[in-house]
């Protein structure tokens, strides 16, 4: 396995932890239920886990495709830039959810100001785990990148034109 395989097989977790983390503890605010929130703040500090892995197999994933033809340095710094911040937002929503967790367990009354506070940084997360997820899809898959989507629309209509005309001649 090399880094580019190691990193596709962590690079989903921070972002599908983080999306299941959210409902999770939106759900557990709204049931006023600790157990509930304290399993949104374990899945927040996996996926900040995760994160630190994803960062440390990206340089090599990058040195194994940043030269292929349908790549590029630009797509690949674009999803770096991205997933840098998201990594942070991710380390900090993991120290956030740890004291999520002790105040829990203390029953501490401010347990539930912290919830809020991990609530408005998973949000924040979900955005910038949206955005590298789409620039880092965008590395090796062409069909979604913004400029693809003219051409896809072209190759289409010429194709549903060409079998019109191929039709009428029978």
């Amino acid at each position: 396995m090399n880094d580019a395989h190691l990193h596709m097989v962590v690079n989903h977790f921070p972002i599908i932890g983080t999306i299941l983390g959210l409902g999770i503890l939106i759900t557990g605010m709204i049931l006023k239920n600790n157990s509930v929130k304290n399993t949104a703040y374990v899945l927040f500090i996996v996926a900040a886990v995760f994160a630190a892995f994803s960062m440390g197999t990206g340089e090599g994933a990058e040195e194994l495709v940043e030269d292929m033809p349908t790549v590029g340095k630009q797509i690949i710094h674009e999803h770096e830039e991205m997933a840098e911040k998201l990594a942070i937002v991710l380390y900090v929503l993991g120290v956030i959810s740890l004291g999520g967790l002790i105040l829990s367990y203390l029953k501490n009354a401010k347990a539930t100001l912290l919830s809020y506070v991990a609530l408005v940084v998973a949000v924040v997360g979900v955005y910038f785990a949206q955005q590298t997820g789409t620039t880092g899809g965008e590395v090796r898959h062409t069909e979604i990148r913004p400029t693809a989507v003219q051409a896809v629309g072209t190759d289409q209509n010429a194709t549903a034109g060409e079998k019109g005309e191929s039709e009428d001649k029978d």
